[in-house]
């Protein structure tokens, strides 16, 4: 992990989004953020210990009104 201040927030932290991003990889869509979260863009996370976080999307159109 990268060591740095301000530390980037863990990755139990609700914005473990803010992390510092160590790898970027914009055509393959997913980002390795500082403290281990695998980052895939619209598609959730990945924890470090294994651990999936489930997309969080907007509400929109169709689905907004049911």
């Amino acid at each position: 992990m990268r060591a740095h201040n301000p530390p980037c927030p863990t990755a139990q932290d609700p914005d473990r989004e803010a992390a510092y991003s160590l790898a970027h990889r914009p055509e393959q869509g997913w980002s390795l953020l500082c403290k281990g979260v695998l980052l895939f863009e619209g598609t959730g996370e990945l924890l470090p210990d294994g651990r999936i976080v489930a997309p969080r999307r907007p509400l929109t159109g169709a689905r907004a009104a049911a």
